[in-house]
């Protein structure tokens, strides 16, 4: 049997090329004749440029830039490919306000959080930054907003999810110049509580005079509303019940300025879908003009899931929870999806399930499995991620190989 391991990663314990080899370690192990192509994949959130890179090539350019708590410096890179005549730039938001940058989330790193680093990231793509050649906080802001020229960039894709911060991307419209003021015209300090006090920007956020912005989101969730940013992401990110009322506030406020700076109606850039990815970072990228796409489907495209699937009998996928989040444009949506246009079918691992069967079923998923379940319980999953999953794995490759 051919079997296509296409995870991808699992929360801060695995990355997805971690994760597909667990599974596949453990696949062999109990059907040892099985032939299996691992496939790790991404859907605009960790991991997301580490997949492309592995699939496409290209030049990795690493960047110093303002991580989203305390103002520490982290470590972040943009990917360079030259392909079919085109140089595409791609970089993922979660290296610069990644949650798992964060330690332990609390109400008050929920509230402080901040995307100024993907800001300086975006403009130091833009500039050609990177590898010490003059990257950094500094001189990143003074290039911003493309002033340095793109330097050959056609495209710069921004990969959204697993942020730690609900600012609705002030922070990265500030680091690019388009600084968020209160009514007396102070310039407001970092994360999604201070714009309560938003009242205009220092300048409208400006378009790249260069490459075409793609957003590519993990998520199409708007900005507002109980299906919003604060709302359904807030409390994984350390907000109670009352900080993720003062987001809501504050998002709200923030999407009426940025809408007016940009001559949008309110209502319509906040109920674009995406704009509530990477805790509304989305909105703010989509002010800036760039176009919206399915993180999972452009991984799916790039990576060559399809040209995969066309060979193969089974295809393994997982995260480190299925659960509704999951159904709203993430990845094993794309993959579910891909492998039931090809009557092929599709398993899941997880970390946790908390999706019913008539849910996955929906989606093309035919069976799913729970790591912790199957270790006796998360303490003990969280202990061993990689063995636990191959566990998992050498289990339900006991029930669907033919070798045995």
């Amino acid at each position: 049997m051919r079997v296509v391991i296409a995870p991808d990663s699992f929360g801060g314990t695995l990355s997805a090329v971690e994760a597909a080899e667990a599974i596949a370690a453990g696949w062999t192990r109990a059907a040892p004749s099985d032939e299996v192509l691992l496939l790790p994949l991404a859907d605009g959130g960790s991991g997301f440029v580490s997949v492309l890179h592995a699939a496409l090539g290209g030049r990795l350019h690493e960047v110093a830039v303002t991580g989203p708590v305390g103002g520490v410096e982290v470590t972040a890179h943009w990917l360079r490919v030259e392909r079919d005549g085109r140089v595409t730039g791609y970089l993922e938001a979660a290296q610069a306000c990644g949650l798992h940058l964060v330690g332990t989330p609390s109400p008050d790193t929920a509230r402080n959080a901040t995307s100024r680093g993907v800001g300086e990231l975006v403009a130091a793509a833009l500039a050609g930054d990177g590898d010490g050649g003059g990257g950094g906080r500094a001189e990143v802001a003074r290039q911003a907003s493309g002033q340095a020229g793109a330097r050959g960039l056609d495209e710069l894709v921004i990969g959204l999810g697993g942020s730690a911060c609900t600012d609705g991307g002030a922070g990265a419209l500030a680091a690019l110049g388009a600084i968020p003021l209160d009514a007396e015209g102070r310039e407001l300090p970092d994360g999604g509580a201070a714009l309560a006090h938003v009242a205009a920007l220092a300048q409208p956020p400006r378009p790249p005079a260069g490459p075409v912005l793609v957003l590519a989101a993990d998520v199409d969730n708007p900005l507002l509303g109980r299906h919003g940013a604060a709302s359904v992401y807030g409390p994984q990110k350390g907000a109670d019940p009352t900080v993720v009322a003062e987001l809501e506030a504050a998002l709200t406020r923030w999407a009426g300025v940025l809408a007016a700076a940009t001559g949008r109606d309110p209502a319509e850039l906040a109920g674009t879908p995406g704009a509530g990815a990477s805790g509304g970072l989305g909105a703010a990228l989509l002010a800036l003009g760039a176009r919206r796409v399915s993180g999972a489907a452009l991984v799916r495209e790039l990576a060559g899931l399809d040209a995969a699937l066309d060979s193969c009998d089974l295809v393994i996928t997982g995260e480190g929870s299925f659960d509704w989040q999951s159904l709203r444009g993430k990845l094993i949506t794309a993959v579910s999806g891909a492998a039931a246009e090809r009557g092929l079918p599709c398993v899941v691992l997880a970390g946790q399930v908390e999706v019913g069967r008539r849910e996955m079923g929906a989606v093309g998923v035919a069976e799913a499995h729970s790591v912790a379940e199957h270790a006796g319980g998360v303490r003990a999953a969280l202990a061993d991620p990689a063995g636990t999953l191959a566990d998992l794995a050498a289990s339900v490759a006991d029930q669907w190989s033919g070798s045995r």
